[in-house]
C-alpha cells in the first residue's frame, strides 16, 4: 500500500468494476497507471472508503491522492455518470413513446411517491442536473422549457439561436418544473403569476449562476433558466472578436477621467458583456468603480454592483443619484432607459466621472438622436459623450462542413463580384448540426470628433450623421458583415439575420 500522496498525476477513470457507482459514492475511484488498475483513495474521506472496502476482497494496489488530484479524478467520474442517465432518461422516454404502453416513465412518475425526495428513485432529479450538464457542454446560454397543448420541450439558445433539446410528456415536464423551483427558492404551489429567482449549481468543481424566470402560459407554465457567466471567465475585447482599430480607439477612449461611453444593440447581441470587458480594463486600486444593474449577470469582486429592485424604489436613476454620493471615479450604469436617467448620467460624466453604460439604438450615430429624443441639449452631448460602440453577435461558419454558395442571388443580396467566394452552413456532428460554430462580435466605433460637436450645433438626423461618422474613419457594420462574407467567416443566410440596414 502505498500511503504517501501522489501529486500532479494525470489519472483517468476506469470504470470496466462490478459496483465503481457504489464505489464512487464510498469515495473509492478505480483508475490506471502504466497499464495497471489501482485504488485511489483521499486522505480526507479514509474512514468511508476503508469502510466500504472492507466489504469486497480487491487485490488491486491502493494509493493515496493529494486533495486537487483526488476531486479531478472524482469529478471526471461524476461527469460520465452524468452523462449515463441523461442516456438512459431520454432512451427510456423513446421507448415509452414508441411502443411500451404497460410500464413507461410517466407511468412511474405518476405514481412515485418520494420522487421528489429519494434520490435513489428521483429521476427528475438527475433530468434536472443533466438539463444544466448538457447545457453547459453545449455552451448554451440559456435554457427555455415550453408547454404546448398536446407536448412539452426544452430548447437550448446556442450562438444566440434556439436548439430543440428534448420532447416530453407534460406531466413529466410539470415535475421538472417544480423541482426547478425548489432549487430556486420560488413558490410550487404558485402557479397564476410570473415568478423570478435564482439559483446555484456545481458542476465539475465549477459553480454557476442561474437566473430562473418562470411564466405563466395557456398550456401551463413556461421556464427560460439564464446560465451567467462567472467574471473570471470574460473575454477582453479582442479575444471577443473586435478588429484591433477598435480596441486601440476604446483603449484610448478609456483613459480619460470623465466622459460618456455607450454600447449599443438589441437585446442578445453582447452588451452587457462589453461593457464588462472594458471595467476590467480600467480595473486597479486607486480606482472606486460602482454598477447599477438590472439583473447583476456578471459577478465581480473588483468593485461594487448594485441590483436593481423596483418594488422598493431602487431605480437606475435613484440608485445612480445614490452613487454620485460614494465618491466614484468609473460609473457603470445597466441601461439608459428613461430621460431622467439620461439626464443624471449626462450630468455625471460633466462632473469628472466616467460612466459605461447601453441604449437601444441599432446604428451608433442614432445614440445622439435617441439622446435627444429622451430630452438632453445637444450641447450637453458634445460635451460629455466620448464615443459609441454598435455591436452585433455573428456566428461564424463550421470549418468542417460549410461549402462554397454559387447562389447568384446570394451574391447580388450584398452587392458582391461573381468572383468572390462565399460559403453556406450544411451541419455536422461537431457543430451539433447547426452549420456553425461558436460567435464573434463585429462594431461600428463612432468618436465624438470636433466635426461632429460642430454639427450638433445645428439641426441633427440620423443619416447625416452616419455619413460624417464614415468621413471620419468609421467602418460601418454592414461593410464587416460584407469582409466576412468574403472571408468565408460566415453565410448569406447568418448576414440576413443579424439585420442590419
Amino acid at each position: 500500500m502505498n500511503i504517501e500522496e501522489i501529486h500532479d498525476i494525470n489519472l483517468q477513470p476506469f470504470e470496466d468494476i462490478e459496483n465503481s457507482a457504489i464505489a464512487l459514492k464510498n469515495y473509492v475511484l478505480f483508475t490506471t497507471i502504466d497499464n495497471e488498475i489501482v485504488i485511489a483513495l483521499s486522505a480526507e474521506h479514509m474512514s468511508i472508503s476503508f469502510d466500504y472496502l472492507s466489504k469486497y476482497d480487491y487485490s488491486y494496489e491502493i494509493i493515496f491522492l493529494d486533495e486537487i488530484s483526488f476531486e479531478k479524478l472524482y469529478n471526471k467520474f461524476l461527469e460520465i455518470k452524468t452523462d449515463k442517465e441523461m442516456s438512459a432518461i431520454q432512451q427510456e422516454q423513446e421507448d415509452a413513446t414508441l411502443d411500451d404502453e404497460d410500464f413507461s416513465v410517466s407511468e412511474f412518475l405518476k405514481v412515485g411517491s418520494d420522487i421528489l425526495t429519494s434520490e435513489e428513485s428521483a429521476p427528475i432529479i438527475k433530468f434536472v442536473n443533466s438539463l444544466f450538464y448538457q447545457a453547459i457542454k453545449k455552451k448554451a446560454s440559456d435554457i427555455h422549457i415550453e408547454m404546448h397543448e398536446q407536448k412539452s420541450e426544452v430548447r437550448y439558445r446556442i450562438d444566440g439561436v434556439l436548439n430543440k433539446h428534448i420532447e416530453l410528456d407534460k406531466n413529466i415536464m410539470s415535475l421538472v418544473i417544480s423541482r426547478i423551483k425548489v432549487i430556486s427558492n420560488l413558490d410550487i404551489s404558485e402557479k397564476r403569476i410570473p415568478q423570478d429567482g435564482r439559483t446555484q449549481i456545481k458542476i465539475a468543481g465549477k459553480t454557476l449562476d442561474i437566473r430562473v424566470s418562470v411564466l405563466p402560459t395557456f398550456y401551463g407554465e413556461r421556464v427560460v433558466m439564464r446560465i451567467l457567466m462567472q467574471s473570471d471567465e470574460l473575454l477582453n475585447l479582442k479575444e471577443l472578436g473586435f478588429p484591433s482599430y477598435i480596441t486601440k480607439e476604446l483603449a484610448k477612449t478609456v483613459k480619460n477621467s470623465y466622459g460618456m461611453v455607450l454600447v449599443t444593440g438589441p437585446t442578445g447581441s453582447g452588451k452587457s458583456t462589453t461593457l464588462h470587458s472594458l471595467l476590467h480594463q480600467v480595473v486597479n486600486e486607486e480606482k472606486n468603480i460602482i454598477t447599477v444593474e438590472d439583473p447583476v449577470e456578471y459577478k465581480s469582486n473588483d468593485f461594487s454592483q448594485i441590483q436593481v429592485n423596483n418594488k422598493v424604489g431602487l431605480t437606475f436613476a435613484s440608485g445612480l443619484r445614490s452613487i454620485l454620493r460614494q465618491d466614484p471615479d468609473i460609473i457603470m450604469l445597466g441601461e439608459i432607459r428613461d430621460s431622467e436617467t439620461a439626464s443624471i448620467s449626462i450630468q455625471a460624466a460633466l462632473t469628472g466621472h466616467l460612466l459605461f453604460s447601453t441604449l437601444h439604438t441599432n446604428r451608433a450615430p442614432a445614440a445622439i438622436t435617441r439622446l435627444i429624443d429622451m430630452g438632453v441639449e445637444k450641447f450637453l452631448i458634445s460635451s460629455s459623450l466620448l464615443a459609441v460602440l454598435a455591436q452585433r453577435l455573428v456566428r461564424k461558419l463550421c470549418d468542417d462542413c460549410k461549402v462554397e454558395d454559387e447562389s447568384t442571388a446570394s451574391h447580388k443580396l450584398f452587392g458582391l463580384k461573381k468572383s468572390d467566394k462565399i460559403y453556406k452552413s450544411v451541419g455536422c456532428k461537431s457543430c451539433n448540426f447547426t452549420g456553425y460554430s461558436g460567435r464573434v462580435a463585429i462594431g461600428e466605433l463612432f468618436v465624438i470628433s470636433e466635426d461632429i460637436k460642430e454639427y450638433l450645433k445645428g439641426e441633427v438626423d440620423d443619416n447625416t450623421l452616419m455619413k460624417l461618422a464614415i468621413e471620419n474613419g468609421m467602418l460601418p457594420l454592414n461593410e464587416q458583415l460584407k469582409l466576412m462574407l468574403i472571408d468565408g467567416e460566415t453565410s448569406v443566410d447568418e448576414a440576413v439575420r443579424i439585420g442590419i440596414k
